[in-house]
């Protein structure tokens, strides 16, 4: 199985958050369409199809992962801006 940069997956989950409260308080048309992207990218790199789903695989994959301070561990940016 295929597995995500933790950098660029934890930078999806925390961006699927903001959104998901970003369109609860505005409930916008473009706030919907922000939080279907993104939700839309996280199931894609998880491999799974809907969000509940995506957030678990990714919850999964990040604690398979050791800590960016971990002893012989590699240092990823923690930034990573995804565009559309």
């Amino acid at each position: 199985m295929l597995m995500a940069n933790p950098a660029t997956l934890r930078n999806l989950v925390k961006r699927y958050e903001s959104l998901r409260s970003a369109h609860a308080r505005l409930g916008t048309s473009e706030s919907s369409r922000h939080l279907e992207d993104v939700s839309y990218t996280l199931c894609v790199t998880t491999g799974t199809r809907t969000v509940p789903d995506a957030l678990r695989a990714a919850e999964a994959q990040l604690r398979a992962v050791p800590s960016a301070g971990s002893v012989g561990s590699k240092a990823v940016p923690s930034e990573v801006q995804l565009t559309a």
